[in-house]
């Protein structure tokens, strides 16, 4: 390009042409290509040989919304049932701060030095209602278990499913039972009524309680007292463990106010200090007595079956009302009933009543 400069008005002065700029692209960076995705058989030959990174990956497909990925996420959760079933699985509760992350850790390290075997945490983090996202950092409180050879922990988002639990949790299991896993822990955010539903996937509820939040009309108050199969008071150490000792003795009063549990189990009441590792071993004593109290008197294969049933009707009702908001008759009549609602023309009932009304004519058609 010829600059004006070079003109004869500007006879003493010569502007050269100047330097070709390079591309602002790295012309030695490869584009690596796009990753394949792995056909059913591949990732259920993967998860059976215990491949955590395919593993993983079977996961994300499980917890994505995408209806291609389901539907390879359904066939590969159907061909690695028979490899399922042969687990410990442990759901861990308690409100926030009580220590359940911490708490995983250690008891995590302790029954894989005791009694072998693998161990998958499943850890539900509470997504954000304005933002949708989770900072899925539960790996960082457990430090030991997270470089552990024998230990699998996924953090996943809890996506607005009920009271917190992820929706796609006990499919995970079947996964990670599939891959070898012995022993499972499933981690709930702590509130709500996330506990109803993990109670309803695991073998052994464990609450996670703290000295002083409550004398025992508390504990006779919260429904969760009578899901727990064991009740452990954290941090009781130091100027904290004759609060905690006072805490276990009252919840062990609450506890003979319930009705005695389907299982014939007498729920115990003990303190631990997951931070100093005092009192952890009596914790999984406790647990695994339990295990092999139910397994001699068959409830625990009831209570398996019964899950089963649960979370079939569970699905039921899931598939339903992602058909019903996916409808595109109803996706059309939902803007103006929801208008007519708040102008008040019409009452949430009505409004309800008239979008099931055209939902099911068009299933009808």
């Amino acid at each position: 390009m010829e600059h004006p400069e070079n003109s004869e008005a500007y006879k003493g002065l010569v502007v050269n042409a100047g330097v070709e700029q390079p591309s602002s692209v790295n012309p030695y960076l490869k584009r690596k290509p796009k990753k394949r995705q792995l056909s059913v058989a591949e990732y259920v030959e993967g998860i059976v040989k215990g491949d955590v990174t395919i593993l993983s990956q079977a996961v994300t497909l499980v917890e994505s919304v995408k209806q291609e990925h389901q539907a390879i996420a359904q066939e590969v959760i159907e061909k690695c049932l028979p490899y399922s079933g042969n687990s410990v699985r442990i759901g861990i509760s308690g409100v926030p701060g009580a220590g359940k992350s911490t708490s995983i850790d250690v008891f995590g390290l302790h029954i894989l030095e005791k009694y072998a075997g693998k161990l998958a945490v499943l850890a539900i983090d509470p997504s954000s209602e304005r933002s949708k996202g989770s900072i899925l950092g539960d790996k960082t409180r457990m430090e030991q278990l997270s470089v552990h050879p024998k230990s699998f922990i996924r953090p996943s988002p809890s996506a607005g499913s009920l009271g917190g639990v992820a929706r796609k949790t006990r499919e995970t299991i079947v996964l990670c039972e599939a891959a070898g896993f012995d022993k499972i822990f499933v981690e709930t955010v702590g509130v709500g009524q996330s506990e109803t539903a993990v109670h309803s996937m695991v073998d052994f509820f464990l609450l996670i309680q703290l000295a002083g939040t409550g004398d025992e009309l508390q504990g006779i108050k919260r429904g969760i007292m009578e899901m727990a199969d064991g009740i452990v008071i954290n941090k009781a150490d130091g100027d904290n463990l004759e609060r905690a000792k006072l805490a276990a003795a009252q919840f062990r009063n609450a506890l003979h106010l319930f009705p005695a549990p389907e299982s014939g189990w007498t729920p115990q009441v003990l303190t631990y200090s997951g931070f100093y590792n005092l009192g952890v071993k009596e914790v999984w004593d406790m647990v695994y007595q339990y295990i092999d109290f139910v397994k001699d008197n068959g409830y625990f294969e009831y209570r398996r079956n019964e899950q089963s049933k649960y979370w079939m009707y569970e699905t039921i009702n899931e598939q339903l009302r992602d058909s019903f908001y996916h409808n595109p008759k109803i996706e059309a009549m939902l803007a103006d009933k929801e208008k007519q609602v708040l102008q008040g023309n019409l009452t949430s009932f009505v409004a309800a009543k008239n979008l099931l009304d055209a939902y099911f004519s068009e299933l009808k058609k």
